[in-house]
């Protein structure tokens, strides 16, 4: 028999994205879907959100705070299953998705809300599953004040997609947000005298996943635990890593709409126009004989590795190898890259923001994907990389160690380096070179790429297992 699972989301793509997060709530309810079950996604209406499919249902919500009364709508957007998004203009019909004064009352609003609508519609889920802190208070509130509700018999279930962003408050909003000061102590949502929705969320679940099996480990340590090693250690028992998968029906080099030829494993005629393309299209020099072309899609960030790379590759440029590089981030590393892409202008391409089509033919066209972040909770855009055949070079942590394999090991998928320096990136980007000279080898170890599975099915069915444990 089937479970009913609410999901909750701050973001799902393809209505709202800004990383794995939007990817994997886009993708994971449906695949729970597929095997089955009764599933609810809800998510914030945003200014971005395209209205005209939309349908409204049922009166609105009210969501009484101590802060103020907020109105809610609700929408049901079509998808392959119920997908609801709340409605409310002074909260949510906002230029970006976070990073306002009053996030602690706009995810609270969307938290209660949620909650409130199943209420309201009589969904009496099996399973809460929300999802990084913007749903830490829905999670907190099951435990408290719908303990007694049908809704609040529930599985609690919270997935940390990126442990380093834990919203964390002036503790004045504990009282304007309702909370009872009881919860605001080192055992419940209180955080070095701030609130943490994200302790919240850890205190209050019964089960707990992250996105990688490295990672679930990785964070029970300090240097990766974000001050909440302790509690994470605490709960290891009730810790999982379920390591995401992709939406293969978007990332698929034989049936990609984005690329001027597709391909497959036996038919790889049509990466080499994919390449050409691309490097015409971003207006660089191909690269000189044995040398290869650099893709790097990402945040210009240094939790990504990009002033590593901005170390790194230039001694690669001047050997005449080429790069092109997509992403947005902090302003100043962001100008570091036009700065090099100034230096470099018929070597390297730096394309600042985000495009769907110019990603796809990256993974498409690059001979290496280049990933060295520093941490990696676990990481889409490398598996992305091995499905097309762009050899991934990754540091050995989180998801990237999960999905990687350095070519020197049995079923070597790519490169994996292990200290987050620029030395030992510019090491890996020469054994890329050696790899690429040897041609017999570097089609060997993309073809073990392009052999790998990571469709969302495996994926849902350890959570399902999870859920019914």
């Amino acid at each position: 028999m089937g479970l009913r699972i609410l999901f909750l989301s701050s973001e799902v793509a393809p209505f709202s994205k800004t990383g794995g997060l939007g990817d994997v709530a886009g993708a994971l309810p449906w695949a729970f879907s597929a095997r089955g079950h009764d599933v609810r996604v809800v998510t914030p209406l945003y200014r971005g959100v395209p209205r005209a499919n939309l349908q409204l249902v049922g009166a609105p919500l009210t969501v009484e705070l101590p802060v103020g009364t907020t109105e809610v709508r609700v929408f049901r957007a079509p998808a392959p299953g119920e997908l609801l998004f709340l409605d409310a203009p002074e909260l949510f019909d906002r230029d970006e998705y976070y990073g306002y004064p009053d996030d602690a009352r706009r995810f609270a609003v969307f938290s209660m809300a949620a909650l409130a609508l199943a209420q309201r519609d009589g969904f009496w889920a099996d399973v809460v599953h929300g999802n990084d802190w913007p749903t830490g208070l829905a999670l907190l509130a099951l435990k408290h004040g719908f303990a007694h509700t049908p809704l609040g018999k529930a599985k609690k279930v919270f997935t940390i997609h990126n442990l380093a962003y834990q919203g964390l408050f002036p503790k004045r909003e504990v009282e304007a947000l309702g909370i009872p000061w009881d919860q605001f102590s080192p055992s419940g949502v209180e955080f070095w005298d701030q609130l943490s929705f994200m302790k919240a969320a850890l205190v209050s679940a019964d089960l707990i996943t992250t996105v990688s099996p490295t990672y679930a480990k990785e964070i029970q340590t300090p240097p990766f635990g974000a001050g909440l090693d302790g509690l994470l250690r605490h709960r290891g028992d009730v810790l999982h890593g379920i390591l995401n998968g992709v939406d293969v029906k978007e990332w698929n080099p034989a049936t990609d709409v984005f690329l001027p030829r597709q391909y497959t494993l036996t038919e790889l005629a049509g990466r080499a126009l994919c390449r050409k393309e691309l490097i015409a299209s971003c207006r660089i020099d191909a690269p000189v004989e044995g040398m290869p072309l650099f893709g790097v899609i990402g945040r210009m960030a240094s939790q990504k590795g990009a002033d590593l790379l901005q170390a790194a590759l230039p001694k690669l440029l001047e050997q005449g190898a080429s790069a092109i590089v997509l992403g947005a981030g902090d302003a100043s590393v962001q100008r570091d890259w036009q700065g090099l892409a100034a230096r470099f202008p018929r070597r390297l391409c730096v394309r600042v923001g985000f495009d769907n089509s110019l990603a796809h033919r990256i993974e498409a066209g690059s001979d290496f994907f280049l990933m060295p972040s520093r941490f990696e909770p676990c990481g889409l855009s490398q598996m992305y990389s091995l499905l097309y055949g762009s050899i991934p070079v990754v540091h050995g942590v989180g998801g990237l160690l999960d999905t990687v394999v350095d070519f020197k090991q049995p079923n070597g998928n790519g490169i994996v380096f292990t200290s987050p320096t620029p030395e030992a990136l510019f090491g890996a980007l020469v054994r890329a070179v050696e790899l690429y000279r040897d041609r017999p080898a570097y089609t060997a170890v993309q073809a073990r790429g392009m052999k790998r599975d990571f469709g969302w099915a495996a994926s849902a069915a350890e959570y399902e297992r999870l859920f019914t444990a």
